[in-house]
């Protein structure tokens, strides 16, 4: 009878300890963990007012780099960003999504905002005409883009598709590249959300 005690504690203690460990995330995890809370950009869904890249308290900030003339890569993934917000439930509500364009020029302040909250309502648009600024912001989330017209005027433009999780810290969490299955996305902001 003893032996069995002990056997059953053992076994408590053990799936515990298991339960306790966190779960694997689908996206990748940068080792130290970026900073980006330093950086901030006019939210032109807001009259333009600083926005940084920080969640709220107890939240999580998914942010994107595109543009509204995108005829795959962004709507697709935005859609995805939609799909994963919807199967989160009533734990979307600590979610909010930031897009940054990165074709200022042709995403005013209205195409951009209309754009972005087509696919989740009350999203912040993120857009400046300063170089520089937007250059900083692309460097800190490690992101690649170039806008360039070709002989013809046709205008091309080329970025890191990928999506990104912030914590109230200002610390970049997750990268999902694209083609992630919104699934996934969606179980890695649940184990997010629990240590937030």
């Amino acid at each position: 009878m003893r032996r069995l005690v002990v056997m059953m504690l053992v076994s408590a203690v053990t799936a515990g300890a298991c339960a306790s460990e966190p779960a694997e995330l689908a996206g990748a995890v940068r080792e130290p963990l970026p900073e980006v809370g330093g950086v901030s950009l006019p939210d032109v869904s807001r009259g333009g007012e600083d926005f940084a890249f920080r969640a709220a308290d107890g939240e999580i900030l998914v942010v994107y780099f595109g543009f509204t003339s995108c005829p795959d890569v962004c709507p697709a993934t935005l859609a995805d960003v939609r799909s994963a917000f919807a199967d989160l439930g009533g734990r979307a509500d600590r979610v909010s999504l930031a897009m940054v364009t990165v074709d200022p020029m042709r995403d005013t302040a209205d195409v951009l905002t209309g754009y972005v909250q087509s696919f989740v309502p009350g999203a912040h648009a993120l857009r400046t005409t300063d170089d520089a600024a937007l250059q900083a912001v692309a460097d800190v989330f490690g992101v690649f883009y170039q806008v360039a017209t070709d002989e013809d005027g046709t205008i091309d433009v080329a970025h890191t598709a990928s999506l990104f999780a912030v914590d109230d810290e200002g610390r970049l969490r997750v990268t999902w590249t694209f083609g992630t299955p919104d699934e996934d996305v969606a179980d890695d902001l649940r184990i997010l959300l629990r240590s937030a």
